[in-house]
C-alpha cells in the first residue's frame, strides 16, 4: 500500500516538472529555438493545427529561425499566424521560406522574465508540495484504519520526504539553468 502511495506521488511530481519545463519553454530567450513556435496554430482546411504540422521549422542561426510550410498556399497563412502570436515576432518571407529573426532582450526585459521563471518555479514546488501533503494524508488515513502501523506510516512519509526533496532540487535546477540561458547576451 505504501508503495502504491510512493509509486502515485512519483508519477504526479514528475508531470509537475514536466508542466514546468513546457512553461518554461514558452518563455523566449534572445537565442532562437523551434521550441519557441510550439503553442503556434495555423488555420489549415477549416481547423486549427500546430505550426510543426504544416511546415519544417529549424534555427538557421543563433538569432534566425527558418519555417518551410509543406505546401505553396500556406506561407502567407503561417506568416500571419507567426504575426499575430503573442511573440512579438516579424517574420519576413523569401519564396517557399519565412525567416523569423529573434530580436535582441533588453537587460530591462531580461529581469523581467527573470522573475517570470522565478515564479513559475515557486507554483510547481506548490504543486509538489501539494502532492506531498495528500501522500501523507492517505498514509494517516491507512494508520486511522489500522492498515499499517505507526513505524510504517513514518517510514512511508520519510520516503516521500526524500522525493519531494528530490524533486524541489530539479525544479531549482531546471530554473537556475533558464535564467541563466536568459541572462546570456
Amino acid at each position: 500500500m505504501i508503495e502504491d502511495i510512493k509509486k502515485d506521488c512519483d508519477i504526479r511530481m514528475h508531470k509537475s516538472i514536466d508542466t514546468l519545463k513546457t512553461e518554461l519553454a514558452k518563455i523566449r530567450t534572445g537565442r532562437a529555438h523551434v521550441s519557441i513556435l510550439d503553442h503556434v496554430t495555423v488555420e489549415y482546411y477549416g481547423g486549427m493545427v500546430p505550426l510543426s504540422q504544416v511546415a519544417k521549422l529549424s534555427a538557421d542561426d543563433a538569432r534566425t529561425l527558418s519555417v518551410v510550410p509543406w505546401e505553396k498556399d500556406m506561407v502567407a497563412k503561417v506568416e500571419k499566424a507567426i504575426m499575430t502570436s503573442d511573440l512579438g515576432l516579424n517574420p519576413s518571407t523569401s519564396g517557399m521560406t519565412i525567416r523569423v529573426p529573434m530580436p535582441a532582450l533588453t537587460e530591462d526585459r531580461r529581469r523581467e522574465l527573470g522573475k517570470i521563471v522565478r515564479h513559475e518555479g515557486e507554483n510547481a514546488k506548490v504543486a509538489v508540495r501539494n502532492i506531498r501533503r495528500d501522500a501523507n494524508n492517505d498514509l494517516k488515513s491507512l494508520l486511522k484504519e489500522k492498515d499499517i502501523s505507526e513505524d510504517e506510516e513514518r517510514r512511508g512519509q520519510d520516503l516521500i520526504q526524500k522525493l519531494t526533496d528530490s524533486c524541489v532540487a530539479e525544479i531549482d535546477r531546471i530554473v537556475a539553468e533558464k535564467e541563466k540561458e536568459l541572462m546570456e547576451v
